[in-house]
């Protein structure tokens, strides 16, 4: 029956009981499963991680300007990995870079999550953050303004009397 319309007979469950059967171009489905692969793929958002570098001894100026920078990576929906790096003595207080690392954590808690908790390895200290789910629904607009209310028949003057 499939030969006579020039389609093939492909078993689509071949475990079902009885064993299922379709009447079809085998080579067009075959297209058509490979063209929603690759739309799959276009769609799919690759995961960027963003790292931003600290000292211990940061000056304040420089930890708000790279503090924006982070803000605007996580915005923009990128991870961010903060790396606290110690050099020679500053290797002996790490408690100074985890402060730096707590003081981050809050400041971005509205916004941004913890991934992985501060972590000491070699001289760096690092520790990862995502962002929280953006609200992907638009945001109601105001209501509009209500209809000044009718005002009374025998209110109002009329014109010429």
């Amino acid at each position: 029956m499939a030969r006579d319309i020039e389609l093939d007979l492909v078993e689509v469950a071949p475990n079902a009981d009885p064993p299922v059967c379709k009447i079809m171009d085998f080579n067009r489905w075959k297209y058509e499963q490979e063209q929603k692969r690759k739309e799959s793929r276009r769609k799919a958002t690759q995961v960027v991680i963003k790292e931003m570098k600290f000292r211990p001894k940061i000056d304040g100026h420089d930890y708000e300007t790279k503090m924006r920078h982070v803000e605007r990576f996580l915005g923009e929906g990128n991870k961010v990995k903060l790396t606290i790096m110690f050099r020679g003595r500053e290797m002996a207080h790490p408690e100074l870079g985890l402060k730096i690392l707590n003081r981050i954590a809050d400041q971005v808690s509205e916004f941004a999550m913890v991934e992985s908790a501060p972590r000491q390895d070699g001289r760096n200290m690092t520790m990862v953050l995502h962002p929280l789910k953006k609200d992907t629904r638009k945001p109601k607009s105001a209501p509009a303004a209500p209809a000044p209310a009718p005002a009374e028949a025998g209110a109002t003057p009329e014109p010429g009397a």
